[in-house]
This record gives C-alpha cells, structure tokens and sequence, in this order.
C-alpha cells in the first residue's frame, strides 16, 4: 500500500465522523420541513404509519449517502492538491 494511502487513514475516518454529524443535522432539518414534526420516526414507534417511517428511513440514508460521498470526494480532493498523490482510499463508516 502506498505511503498516501497509509497517511490518507486517519484523514478519512475523521471525515467519515465528520459526514455522519453533518448528515444527522440536515437529516433533522430536512424532516422538520417534509415530516411537520420534530422528530423522525423510529421504526418502532407504534403511533406512526409504515409510510412515514419508510419515508424518513428513504430520506435519512439518501442524505447520508449524499453527504458521505461529498465529504469523501472533498477530503481525496484535498489531499491530492496538497500533496501531488491521489490517496485512493476512503474508509467506509
């Protein structure tokens, strides 16, 4: 394994948490607007219908997948304007 992929290791795994937080707060965002609640349903909240709870379920992994990537990408494209070398690795969270 390369020295950049090596270095690029910790460097991802901070942007994956980083992603996570990100996401979790537009996630929350997102569903005050098209959920008119507070909260996302969890799946097991009984006074909720599976509609709206596949629906924030459809939503929160869209928005992480989305994020994630962006962050991702973002991070590679950091590196490699910094140091020459494409690090070619993402850790997956």
């Amino acid at each position: 394994m390369k020295a950049s992929k090596v270095a690029y290791k910790p460097v991802g795994l901070a942007l994956g948490a980083v992603s996570g937080v990100v996401a979790g707060a537009l996630f929350k965002q997102v569903w005050k607007v098209i959920g008119h609640d507070e909260d996302a349903p969890d799946a097991t909240d009984e006074d909720r219908s599976w509609q709206e709870i596949l629906l924030a379920a459809t939503f929160q992994g869209a928005i992480f997948a989305a994020v994630k990537a962006a962050v991702d990408r973002g991070g590679a494209t950091a590196v490699q304007r910094l140091t020459g070398t494409w690090p070619g690795y993402v850790v997956s969270i």
